[in-house]
């Protein structure tokens, strides 16, 4: 679990940094403004349903797929929710350019963060692998 945290870590501090070399170079064409605080929620997230599903599978290991599964879900479902208080709480005046730029920002971190989350758990499960076995 530990490791998860520090690969976590090390993958916001990346994130931020491009983020921040992209802002510096390209301005808000590229990034929007509210991106850093995106990818503040994406790490949250990511750490919060990491640790809930690490809990529940703990209490039950048969549990793992249900844990995962909703945790995925769960998480879909709270970044539609805030993209959608964004848009709804006029995000959007600073123009369609500013939401297509918050969106893009939003679904790249998403699909990466998501990304690193499937990456975390299926380096987790080689240990569990039997060797050359087929499931019975």
């Amino acid at each position: 679990m530990l490791r998860f945290f520090r690969l976590l870590l090390l993958l916001v501090v990346f994130l931020y940094g491009t983020l921040y070399l992209l802002d510096a170079r390209y301005g808000t064409a590229v990034v929007h403004p509210l991106a850093p605080y995106v990818l503040g929620f994406f790490a949250g997230l990511t750490a919060l349903i990491y640790w809930f599903t690490a809990r529940l599978v703990r209490a039950n290991a048969d549990n793992f797929m249900g844990a995962y599964f909703g945790s995925m879900v769960a998480r879909m479902l709270l970044s539609v929710t805030l993209v959608l208080v964004y848009l709804f709480a006029g995000g959007g005046s600073e123009g369609r350019d500013g939401q297509w730029t918050f969106i893009g920002c939003f679904f790249v971190l998403y699909f990466l963060f998501a990304g690193f989350e499937i990456w975390a758990v299926l380096s987790n499960l080689r240990p569990f692998s039997k060797p050359g076995g087929a499931a019975k």
